[in-house]
């Protein structure tokens, strides 16, 4: 619009097209692959063309636990709601075939011949309120049962019991939906980065877990797996091919005290599926690393799970995470605004076979490393050294520069005289 009105030159536009053409590609290389673990936990599974759709009513308690909380309320309502109602047109037939209901026992009931099944029970309206002083145990007082009528005891015990079974359920229904397992699983957090670096001359997988709460997991147990693509020699193809990885854990036991954020480490050997991945192949591998932290609720004793999963474009090669806890006045803090940071290190490019073939890669690296970081502080002070250089010799300028000069004064008489201030 704006070349047509010559504003622009036509032939920057057409420049400046190109270049955005040739800097943003409109296809991709690689197209992003679908997470099966989200990086909160979630399940990235749709389940589709289920026939056996009776069995969730089979279980029907977890079901409504398992239903949204918008769903569980409704359902919580219209449960109360259906039984006074249908409890109420059940005490209305009562009534109407007892003749309750008929005006000319209106008078005939202050007198002792006469006795309703319910008292004061005159239209739907009295009977439903009835029904929920029934249900609830609350008692007003207006009204209530004789014993006139063996069906509306019968009425009456059966109200009791449906009501017992609906407040039983509904109330555990929501109790569940309060106290799960995934909402402790809240406060269990994981870096959104894992890092690969050497460790004690291996390379090592590494992650950082850590727990915002003061009440603890007991026996928590951290398991981790790879899930890839895989196609068997006999050409089955496996969409999810899971594999389960040690964890390095100085303790026999596999139980990890969460005490404070810990570094998860994961030695990449000759048992690992990473270990014939190189630095430059681990942009190119199509694979997610899942991560599970179990453990039992110090506080409620229920057992819960928290999950997390690192794509290939989430793993960092030759970083390492930061300190984060340190003693302050007799006191371990822990920094979390820290949690996640890494910082670079020296770590070979090779894969662990590589670097187990030929150790002596490792050594060069960290002696470059050493050259290197000897070379920035030489640089280092260099620049320090010209920037204290510098700044002396600005402040003899600045020095020189307020020293006054000598002014000559003349007077009337025609003689001068010098002075100085």
């Amino acid at each position: 619009m704006l070349a047509r009105k010559s504003i622009i030159p036509e032939e920057y536009v057409l420049a400046r097209i190109a270049a955005e053409n040739l800097r943003k590609p409109r296809i991709r290389d690689r197209p992003r692959k679908a997470r099966f673990i989200a990086k909160n936990g979630a399940c990235n599974l749709a389940h589709k063309n289920i026939r056996e759709q009776g069995r969730f009513l089979q279980d029907i308690f977890t079901t409504l636990v398992d239903l949204k909380w918008r769903h569980t309320l409704v359902i919580f309502t219209m449960s109360f709601l259906c039984s006074w109602l249908l409890f109420a047109m059940m005490w209305w037939l009562v009534a109407f075939a007892h003749g309750d209901m008929d005006p000319s026992t209106e008078n005939l009931s202050n007198s002792t011949k006469w006795t309703p099944c319910v008292t004061c029970v005159r239209s739907f309206t009295s009977a439903f309120l009835f029904s929920i002083e029934v249900q609830v145990t609350i008692g007003f007082g207006g009204r209530m049962m004789t014993e006139e009528c063996p069906l509306a005891i019968t009425v009456l015990i059966l109200q009791n019991i449906v009501g017992l079974i609906i407040n039983a359920v509904m109330l555990g229904c929501i109790f569940m939906k309060t106290a799960q397992a995934h909402r402790r699983a809240e406060t269990l957090i994981f870096s959104r980065q894992a890092v690969i670096a050497v460790r004690n001359g291996k390379l090592c997988f590494m992650f950082r877990v850590g727990d915002l709460r003061k009440s603890m997991i007991i026996s928590a147990s951290v398991r981790i797996q790879v899930v890839r693509k895989t196609t068997t020699p006999e050409g089955e193809v496996i969409p999810i091919h899971q594999v389960d990885i040690p964890v390095d854990n100085p303790i026999e036991s596999n139980n990890i005290f969460l005490v404070a954020p810990l570094i998860i480490c994961h030695v990449i050997d000759k048992r690992s599926p990473l270990y014939d991945i190189s630095a430059s192949d681990l942009a190119l591998q199509d694979l997610e690393l899942i991560v599970i932290l179990e453990g039992v609720v110090e506080t409620t004793g229920i057992t819960t799970q928290a999950r997390t999963s690192y794509v290939a474009e989430e793993i960092l090669w030759g970083h390492r995470f930061v300190p984060i806890v340190t003693e302050e006045e007799g006191v371990y803090a822990v920094d979390y605004s820290k949690f996640g940071n890494t910082v670079k290190v020296a770590a070979p490019r090779c894969s662990a076979r590589e670097l187990d073939e030929k150790p002596s890669i490792l050594i060069q690296t960290l002696q470059k490393s050493e050259l290197s970081h000897q070379n920035s502080l030489r640089k280092r002070n260099s620049m320090r050294r010209n920037n204290s250089i510098r700044r002396s010799n600005s402040m003899r300028r600045t020095n020189s520069s307020l020293i006054v000069p000598k002014v000559q004064f003349i007077t009337p008489e025609g003689s001068q005289s010098a002075s100085e201030t």
